[in-house]
């Protein structure tokens, strides 16, 4: 069973956001990362990934532009045993790729205009509940 297992907002303050949902909510922090145009920092409430994403200043990319330019949900994550697989369905239904050739996840524009990405089963770890 495919299943939505991230949710990614894109921010301006990266501590300010994390301090507030760790705070107010019990989010823990599980990693923070560089990578290619943004900074990742993935916090947990136990059963989904949710991702704060800080864009490098200047950031030109097709995905730092996909979902507008201030801050916003950036996009969402759908779990598929084949990511491939799945991709070749998109195409069938025009969907526009946004990510690069060969990266993974696959960032898509959904009908409707919503962002949301492809990745393989177990990207995302269950994390066990906030405290």
């Amino acid at each position: 069973m495919n299943r939505i297992v991230h949710l990614a907002l894109k921010v301006e303050n990266l501590e300010e956001t994390t301090e507030f949902y760790q705070k107010v909510f019990g989010f823990r922090e599980v990693e923070t990362r560089k990578t290619r145009d943004h900074l990742s920092r993935h916090l947990t409430d136990g059963d989904i990934d949710f991702t704060l994403i800080r864009y490098d200043e200047g950031a030109d990319s097709k995905e730092s532009k996909a979902s507008g330019e201030g801050p916003c949900i950036h996009h969402f994550a759908i779990e598929v045993d084949d990511v491939e697989k799945y991709a070749a369905r998109l195409r069938k239904y025009a969907c526009e790729i946004i990510s690069d050739p060969g990266v993974i996840p696959v960032k898509f524009r959904a009908p409707g205009g919503i962002v949301a990405e492809l990745v393989p089963v177990g990207r995302y770890k269950k994390a066990g509940p906030a405290r």
